[in-house]
């Protein structure tokens, strides 16, 4: 029987980004793909964030970070607002060191109670960071297109690493496409590959970004962190915005700050607890 049977979790979301976070800290169980996908038959979500023992000092967890589908992530900053706060209310802390795949993340409460931040790190820009199949010096925009080679209806992303591999699409209007439709295609590309998360953003004003995220592993997501990320330093990189922008997901707001000083991406939102449940043992009786 799979160490998960009858295992405590919580669900949460960070501004609509569906997470459960599961504390195996006590244990050196690796969540496997297939458990992963099992959990998110009983309780749907964008993200699994399973915490395992630190593997450095100074350090809580090193986060496992698992799609819906059952793949690995590197990153996910709404989900690591939702570790954080679960962390922080069961120890009373307000700052705390996370180990991810995409490297240490630094975490704090405020400026508000009801807000967190994680400094997400620095953006890589080079191809084979990303990383792309094929070279591109300049990856402020590349060429890829979905449509017809003389009227695509869209080209010429942006690509960005925040830990895993963005893709950003400028648009005029955010929901004038169907990214249900090109998300999957643009995902899987040849040009990707890891796949890749597809944005599609339109600049609003030079403080105010709106985007639409499909979501490598997960499909469409009310909210993506790292896109979020990923889009404002794209556009900045782009001269179109300033390096603290406000960015509006179909599940609520992020402030995303890319310091100047050291080039690390601040990302800034609320994080909510739903409830409480345990595991059925019956959801992993067929992984024996």
């Amino acid at each position: 029987m799979s160490t998960l049977a009858d295992h405590a979790f919580a669900k949460m979301n960070g501004i609509g980004n569906e997470i459960v976070v599961l504390d195996l800290r006590d244990s050196k169980h690796v969540v496997t793909p297939a458990e992963a996908r099992a959990v998110a038959s009983h309780v749907p979500f964008d993200q699994l964030m399973v915490l395992q023992p630190p593997r450095l000092a100074g350090t809580e967890a090193f986060i496992r970070i698992y799609n819906n589908d059952g793949s690995e992530a590197g990153a996910c900053g709404n989900g690591m607002r939702c570790v954080v706060r679960r962390v922080f209310e069961n120890t009373g802390q307000a700052t705390a060191t996370f180990e991810t795949r995409a490297g240490l993340l630094n975490c704090w409460q405020g400026p508000s109670s009801d807000l967190y931040t994680v400094d997400m790190g620095v953006p890589k820009f080079g191809w084979q960071d990303i990383p792309l199949a094929e070279e591109f010096r300049d990856t402020r925009y590349i060429e890829l297109q979905i449509g017809p080679i003389d009227a695509p209806i869209l080209h010429s992303p942006s690509v960005v690493s925040m830990g895993n591999p963005h893709a950003i699409f400028w648009v005029e209007d955010v929901n004038a496409y169907d990214l249900g439709r090109f998300g999957p295609l643009l995902e899987n590309h040849p040009i990707f590959p890891e796949r890749a998360n597809i944005t599609l953003a339109h600049v609003v004003d030079r403080d105010h970004i709106t985007i639409r995220t499909w979501e490598r592993g997960a499909g469409l997501t009310k909210a993506c962190g790292s896109a979020a990320c990923a889009t404002a330093v794209a556009a900045a990189r782009l001269k179109r915005v300033n390096r603290t922008v406000q960015v509006t997901l179909p599940g609520g707001e992020l402030t995303i700050e890319w310091r100047e000083r050291d080039d690390h991406v601040l990302m800034t939102g609320t994080a909510s607890f739903e409830y409480e449940g345990v595991f059925e043992p019956s959801l992993f009786a067929s992984l024996a």
